[in-house]
């Protein structure tokens, strides 16, 4: 047993079940072994960037990470803006990243770099192996690291002599420690807060936002008063009908200094004090309120669900909170737009839906509603960089393939990682992607005003994408992805009632 079939087992046996790749030279022996080693998936992806973003959807879905396989340094800063996404998200994700032999490093050649410098910004943790008799060990440690709380991103690099090399078994799984529990101080000023009759909002980020972390946060709000909210790009959220309200929070720092300038509290269950996304002249950056006191009922390595039980026991909290009906739009007329299709959307999406969110300017329509649709998850682009919305799909399919998973994306941050769309092709992965095709970043256009910058026709063309427009059915088509071009709400209905009807990837051009 060489040391690449020692590590692969290692990650088998700890329940690394997938592995998202795109191979180089100095993987060739872990892509071997994938045939003499039962119980891990591979899945190529086309551009690491993919490959990173596919680990992220998988992770957030399955809480529990995927290995990723990607070459030498560079192809490790290809996948790092998706890296620095799921980051953000919190999602454990073990990379393997493919080295040199160690004996070849003294040469400098061509693809030499400093992986362990690539690696650092975005991985908790970060290991070189340096023999095959101890890289089973070292990926033992590096699952143990990924599914430390509240999820992290591991970075194993491997040399290929030390992948090739013989060397030992397996090594056995480490023990993860459960988040870490949550103070009786923290818990009791909580509860001393939430009766003070002062005007109190609840940020709440992580595993607060679904299942019993969610119900608990219904309870608080019921008996005390205080409003809920979540981050504007939240990991994981679960949504619709049936499910406890949470608000979340403005993209733009005026909006969210005004949301919360009313509140005398927060109280924070996984998250961090708000802050704008980017600096403004003559606008706020710290966005909290002057003079609210800021209470940390669990950080995100703590256990906030149980606080948020233990608040609301202590409360005699007996209430459900605000839950969403099921109330669905009549199908829309008139105006294609993304309110129109947002409403479509809404009245279609099947029960337990998976929506990955990558809109951006095309995503409140839909947003509002499916507040009342039938129960699903929402994921968000949580790090800011683009790109991430057609692999986080991938990844969230591969990890739940008896559900639908619905990808909303602008057509601009869909170019980044349009290589996603072959994965599910050859996969076989039931998405159904919408593209917001307005032919533009809207986003920037929006930040540019917002920045007080100067713009003439060179300046503006910089945020076109059109002249010539990008041609989605092609592009789809020619990646194996069933599409269809729309441009009339009538039309859209049609298309996403075949999609939601059948199973498989499927893409539907809107052109608004």
């Amino acid at each position: 047993m060489n040391g690449a079939e020692s590590l692969l087992r290692t990650l088998v046996d700890a329940g690394v079940e997938v592995c998202f790749s795109n191979p180089g030279t100095s993987e060739m022996h872990f892509v071997s072994a994938i045939d003499r080693v039962e119980g891990m998936r591979p899945i190529l992806g086309l551009f690491e960037g993919a490959v990173t973003g596919m680990a992220d959807g998988y992770g957030r879905m399955a809480e529990r990470p995927a290995a990723t396989l990607l070459h030498l340094g560079p192809g490790l800063a290809n996948g790092l803006a998706n890296l620095h996404n799921a980051r953000r998200a919190a999602t454990p994700i073990v990379n393997i990243v493919g080295d040199h032999a160690t004996y070849h490093a003294q040469y400098d050649a061509p693809l030499a770099s400093d992986i362990i410098g690539f690696a650092r910004p975005v991985s908790a943790w970060v290991h070189e192996s340096t023999s095959a008799s101890s890289v089973a060990s070292d990926g033992a440690r590096s699952v143990q690291a990924a599914r430390t709380a509240p999820g992290q991103i591991a970075t194993l690099i491997v040399p290929a002599d030390v992948a090739w090399l013989e060397a030992g078994p397996p090594a056995d799984p480490l023990p993860v420690a459960a988040p870490s529990p949550v103070s009786s101080a923290a818990v009791g000023a909580a509860v001393e807060a939430l009766r003070n009759g002062k005007r109190t909002a609840v940020l709440l980020r992580g595993a607060s936002l679904r299942g019993d972390g969610l119900v608990a946060a219904g309870r608080v709000a019921a008996t005390s008063g205080a409003r809920l909210f979540c981050d504007t790009f939240a990991p994981r959220v679960e949504r619709g009908a049936g499910r406890v309200v949470v608000e979340r929070l403005p993209y733009f720092a005026e909006q969210l200094v005004e949301t919360l300038a009313p509140f005398e509290q927060l109280i924070l269950v996984g998250s961090t004090p708000p802050v704008a996304f980017f600096a403004y002249p003559g606008k706020a950056s710290w966005c909290s309120p002057e003079g609210a006191e800021i209470l940390h009922l669990a950080h995100p390595h703590e256990d906030g669900v149980a606080a948020l039980v233990e608040v609301a026991d202590a409360l005699g909290a007996g209430g459900s909170g605000t839950v969403a009906p099921l109330q669905l739009p009549d199908h829309p007329s008139g105006r294609f737009d993304q309110f129109t299709i947002g409403q479509v959307i809404a009245r279609l999406l099947p029960e337990d839906a998976i929506v990955s969110d990558e809109a951006a300017t095309s995503g409140l329509g839909p947003a509002i509603a499916l507040a009342t649709a039938a129960p699903h998850d929402v994921l968000s682009l949580t790090g800011g960089a683009i790109g991430q919305g057609l692999p986080l799909a991938a990844g969230a399919a591969v990890a739940c393939p008896d559900r639908k998973v619905v990808c909303l994306h602008g057509d601009g941050g869909a170019m980044y990682t349009l290589q996603a769309l072959w994965t599910m092709a050859r996969e076989k992965l039931d998405v159904t992607t919408i593209i917001f095709a307005n032919r533009s970043y809207g986003i920037l256009n929006i930040e540019l005003q917002r920045v007080g910058a100067d713009s003439g026709p060179q300046a503006l063309s910089m945020l076109d994408i059109g002249h010539p427009d990008l041609d989605w059915v092609s592009l789809a088509t020619g990646l194996g992805v069933d599409a269809v071009r729309v441009d009339a709400v009538d039309a859209f209905r049609d298309a996403f009632a075949s999609a939601m009807s059948q199973t498989g990837p499927r893409l539907i051009e809107a052109v608004l």
